[in-house]
């Protein structure tokens, strides 16, 4: 039997107003690559933070090759082999490839760094992953897939062997994904544990030799990949049957809607015209660097339109700015919550009520701090946002219940139409069950919802309508009963690369 190189031990991690996580214990065993899994908010974050030694949990232990650790640091835990690999990389952009790879230990001699010795060094690493990237770019330059690879370099330079990925794939190319998975699977062949942190089911069962299960901070089941089935990995991660995950249903439109005629700017290669009608769900499906997100930011006064027309039920609408977009009742939730959708160093009553405010406070100053209150606490039961309290940090929240506020924050306005970029990308499955839902009640109140999703099944099931951009155009737009994933794909595909397919 394959050895345990990692185990948790009755686990248990305690926060102000919530635990965490309650008495967890599995084991991932030496060349493996073990998923866990679970919604947004069942601990899975807290544990890879107590893996790292950025958090000491309040009770149980950790066990490495059978013995028990104690991390206080993630110094601690790289001495002791274990990486983390979170979604947003541990690197810093204005250093070199090669000076991020040994940052900490870097080759000296009579006491100035050795350059030659240092790029040799680095070389040597980036070749054991199959990479060719110069040791001296700075890593700011890289794309996000070669920034990772060089985050997983870094671990090994300092000896990894138990290493684990939050959510790797969210913002990478099918073709970058196939080069992480290579790459992990070489991990797995040289004897590395591979914790595997994803809510990409595909990815679940095509790369895991087993499966960890959290809901609610509790461990539910662990067991062989092959004895579970994605219904089954499902339900026990909800605690409940999932019937149509989309909750698609038709709807009556309401009729004239958002109408872009000719709209030109920065990401796009030739002027872009649709139309959605009120109440529509309509969406946008292309590859990555397609123009999808870009047109988006154009509509929501983002970034500034050269040329083009923008009419919502035959009135212009005059958008410079995010301020003109949400006055005219445009609003965006963008592909980029944590960076763009929140202020993370604010709670959930500040970050739900941020845009409406301003047209409650008293004397145009004075915050209402009744409305403010009632305000947010509606959102968040209408929403179901999990958290302890309205004065919690927002940046504590999951990715899901982040989602959800922002989405409270347009509820408190009058919205006409809504813009969503990536709104699931990196949520678990019972969290994306219920955005769907919220975009259908949208629609069904006369709301244009327009999406945009990297994901084909999820732009099949919830649209009326959709269009695939490619190159910085629209190549097309099909009906719902006319849409397919191969159809979808094959519009999306470069020229060159669809005429040799």
């Amino acid at each position: 039997m394959t050895a345990t190189a990692l185990a948790f031990s009755r686990v248990s991690m305690e926060f102000p107003g919530v635990k965490a996580l309650d008495d967890v214990s599995f084991g991932v065993a030496a060349g493996s690559v073990h998923a866990l899994v679970g919604e947004n908010g069942a601990g899975k974050s807290t544990l890879l933070k107590i893996l790292s030694g950025a958090y000491t949990p309040s009770g149980g232990s950790l066990m490495i090759d059978g013995q028990p650790r104690v991390f206080t640091s993630t110094a601690d835990a790289l001495a002791a082999g274990v990486a983390v690999i979170y979604q947003e990389l541990h690197l810093v952009p204005e250093m070199s490839v090669a000076e991020n790879l040994f940052l900490g230990h870097l080759p000296q001699r009579l006491g100035l760094v050795n350059r030659k010795q240092l790029a040799d060094a680095a070389r040597k690493q980036l070749d054991l992953i199959g990479e060719q990237i110069e040791p001296s770019t700075k890593v700011g330059r890289l794309p996000l897939a070669q920034r990772q690879m060089v985050e997983i370099a870094k671990a090994l330079t300092r000896g990894a062997r138990i290493i684990a990925f939050d959510e790797p794939t969210s913002s990478l190319s099918d073709r970058e994904v196939r080069r992480l998975f290579t790459i992990i699977r070489e991990l797995k062949a040289r004897g590395c544990a591979i914790l595997y942190v994803s809510h990409r089911m595909e990815e679940i069962f095509e790369l895991c030799d087993a499966i960890t299960i959290l809901r609610d901070g509790r461990h539910v089941e662990t067991g062989a990949l092959g004895a579970f089935s994605r219904d089954k990995v499902v339900q026990r991660m909800v605690g409940r049957e999932l019937a149509n995950i989309y909750n698609y249903a038709p709807r009556p439109h309401a009729g004239a809607g958002l109408v872009v005629e000719g709209v030109c700017g920065p990401g796009l290669a030739e002027p872009c015209s649709f139309a959605a009608e009120a109440g529509e769900i309509f969406g946008f499906f292309g590859l990555i660097g397609a123009g999808r997100s870009e047109l988006l930011r154009l509509l929501y006064g983002a970034v500034k339109k050269t040329a083009g027309r923008v009419t919502f039920a035959g009135r212009e609408l005059a958008i410079a700015s995010p301020r003109d977009a949400i006055g005219a009742g445009v609003v965006l939730c963008p592909e980029d919550r944590k960076k763009e959708g929140v202020i993370p160093i604010r709670s959930v009553l500040e970050n739900t009520n941020l845009s409406a405010r301003r047209r409650h406070a008293r004397g145009g100053i004075l915050i209402d701090e009744n409305w403010e209150h009632a305000n947010a606490t509606r959102r968040v039961e209408q929403l179901r946002v999990k958290t302890p309290s309205l004065r919690q940090l927002i940046r504590n929240l999951s990715g899901g219940n982040q989602q959800k506020v922002i989405l409270g924050r347009w509820l408190s306005e009058t919205v006409k139409v809504i813009l969503l970029d990536e709104p699931t990308r990196g949520i678990d499955v019972g969290a994306k069950s219920e955005i769907y839902a919220i975009m259908q009640d949208l629609a069904r109140q006369g709301v244009c919802v327009i999406i945009v999703s990297s994901e084909l099944p999820e732009v099949l099931g919830v649209s009326d309508r959709i269009a695939v951009m490619r190159q910085g155009r629209i190549a097309a737009i099909l009906d719902r009963a006319d849409a397919s994933e191969e159809k979808l794909l094959k519009l999306a595909l470069p020229v060159e690369t669809a005429r040799a397919s």
